[in-house]
C-alpha cells in the first residue's frame, strides 16, 4: 500500500463487497460464496489489524496476486450480467489503489460478464465505458444482456461487431419502444445459449418485433444449446417452417407457443433435446407422421393458459404418438383438467425411469390418478404444489 488513505480506501471497499455478492447461499459450505465470504472477513480482519503502516510496505500489500485474484474472481457472481457502475465489482476494485487497478484489469474472466443498455442517457458515453470493459475481456467468453427500449440497431451492432465471436451467453430483452429484433443470429458463430425476452410488464413485443424474431430463428448458429423464448408466441406454421438441421444440436428449449402443436414435430426438429419447455394454448395439431421415439428427452415441463385450456382443450391429443424412454422429470402448472389416460399411456409404452412428477397450481387431478403413477413408479417422488401457480420462470 502506498499510503493509509489506500489502506482505509481498501478496507472500505471491502466491508461493501458481501452487501453485492453474498446472498443466502453463503451460509451454505457447499456454496461458492460461502468461500467467497470467509475470504473476505479473513482479508478485512488483516486490514483492521494492521492500522497505518510504518514501514514501506504492509501485510496486505504483500498478499500475493494469486490470493487477490482468487478474491476478485469472487465478488463476481457467475449468474449475473452487470451494468458497469463505479461502486460494484469488478470496477470498484480498481479504484481502491494501483496494485488492485493493475491485477483487476489484467484478469479477463472480471470482465466476462455485461448489460448494455439501449435507448436512454449518453450512448456515445456508455459506448466508451462498454467498449473498454469488453477489451478487458481478451478473447474469452462473453455473456451479455442486451436491453433495447430503441431501433436503433446500427450503433450497437458496431460496437458489438469485434467481439461477435466471443459471444457464447446472449439475453436480449425488447422493451416497449423496441418494433423490431436488433441481431442476425448468423453472425454469432460461437453462441451457445440466447434468451428473448420482454420487462415483463408492458404488452408482449410489437407483431413486427414477432417477426423479426420468427425470422431470426429459423436460422441457429451451429453452436446453440440452449433457446429460450420468452413472451414471444409462436404458431405452429412458424414452428414447421424452421431449418432443423441448425435446431438439431439443441439440448434446451423453452418456448411459448400458440394454437395447433405437434410435440412430435418439436421432437423431430430437436432430436438432442433434453430439456423442454412449453408455454401457452394448446391444442394438439394433427400428426400423420406416425410414432416417434425421442431417447434424449429426460424433463419435461408445460404450462397452459389456465382460462382458455380450463374450458376448453386440456392436453387431449399433446401426448399421442410419442415415445420417451428417458423421460425423467414432468412437470405441469395452469392447464386445467390433467390429461391421465393419455400421459399414463405415454410413460406405460415409453417404459421410461419416471422420477419426478410435480402438479403445480391450476392442475385437476384425482387420489385414484396419484395412486397409479406410484404404483407404476414406487420410488416416485410425487409433487401436488398449489402454490406454483405463475408461469415458469
Amino acid at each position: 500500500m502506498r499510503s493509509y488513505a489506500d489502506l482505509s480506501a481498501m478496507l472500505g471497499t471491502i466491508s461493501r463487497l458481501p452487501s453485492h455478492v453474498v446472498m443466502r447461499e453463503a451460509s451454505d459450505p457447499n456454496h461458492v460464496n460461502y468461500r467467497y465470504w470467509q475470504l473476505v472477513q479473513e482479508m478485512a480482519k488483516i486490514v483492521q489489524s494492521i492500522g497505518p503502516p510504518r514501514g514501506s510496505s504492509s501485510p496486505i500489500g504483500r498478499l500475493p496476486t494469486e490470493i487477490l485474484t482468487q478474491i476478485f474472481l469472487y465478488c463476481i457472481p457467475e449468474d449475473a450480467n452487470w451494468t458497469p457502475a463505479p461502486d460494484l465489482a469488478p470496477m470498484q476494485l480498481t479504484a481502491v489503489c494501483q496494485r488492485w487497478r493493475e491485477i483487476a484489469v489484467n484478469i479477463p474472466n472480471l470482465w466476462r460478464r455485461l448489460r448494455l443498455e439501449m435507448g436512454h442517457g449518453d450512448w456515445q458515453q456508455r459506448a466508451f465505458c462498454y467498449d473498454s470493459y469488453l477489451k478487458r475481456s481478451r478473447g474469452r467468453q462473453l455473456s451479455l444482456t442486451l436491453e433495447c427500449e430503441n431501433n436503433n440497431w446500427t450503433e450497437l451492432r458496431s460496437l458489438l461487431q469485434p467481439y461477435v465471436v466471443q459471444i457464447s451467453s446472449l439475453h436480449v430483452g425488447l422493451f416497449s419502444g423496441a418494433s423490431s429484433f436488433p441481431l442476425v443470429l448468423a453472425d454469432f458463430g460461437g453462441l451457445e445459449e440466447l434468451v428473448i425476452y420482454t420487462d415483463g410488464f408492458g404488452p408482449v413485443p410489437a407483431v413486427p418485433a414477432v417477426a423479426h424474431i420468427a425470422h431470426s430463428i429459423t436460422h441457429l448458429p451451429p453452436n446453440m444449446r440452449s433457446l429460450r423464448l420468452l413472451d414471444t408466441r409462436l404458431d405452429f406454421q412458424v414452428l414447421s417452417s424452421l431449418d432443423s438441421s441448425s435446431w438439431a444440436g439443441l439440448t434446451n428449449l423453452e418456448i411459448v407457443v400458440e394454437g395447433l402443436v405437434s410435440l412430435p414435430c418439436l421432437l423431430r426438429l430437436c432430436p438432442n433435446l433434453s430439456s423442454l419447455t412449453m408455454i401457452g394454448i394448446f391444442m394438439a395439431a394433427l400428426e400423420t407422421s406416425g410414432n416417434l421415439a425421442h431417447t434424449k428427452l429426460q424433463s419435461l415441463r408445460i404450462s397452459g393458459d389456465l382460462p382458455m385450456n380450463t374450458v376448453f382443450f386440456g392436453l387431449l391429443g399433446l401426448f399421442d404418438k410419442v415415445t420417451l424412454p428417458n423421460l425423467r422429470i414432468v412437470e405441469v402448472r395452469n392447464i386445467g383438467r390433467w390429461a391421465h389416460g393419455e400421459f399414463k399411456a405415454l410413460i406405460t409404452r415409453s417404459q421410461c425411469p419416471l422420477e419426478s412428477l410435480i402438479f403445480s397450481g391450476g392442475v385437476r387431478t384425482t387420489p385414484q390418478q396419484l395412486a397409479e403413477y406410484v404404483t407404476l413408479f414406487p420410488s416416485l417422488k410425487l409433487v401436488i404444489d398449489p402454490t406454483r401457480s405463475s408461469l415458469f420462470q
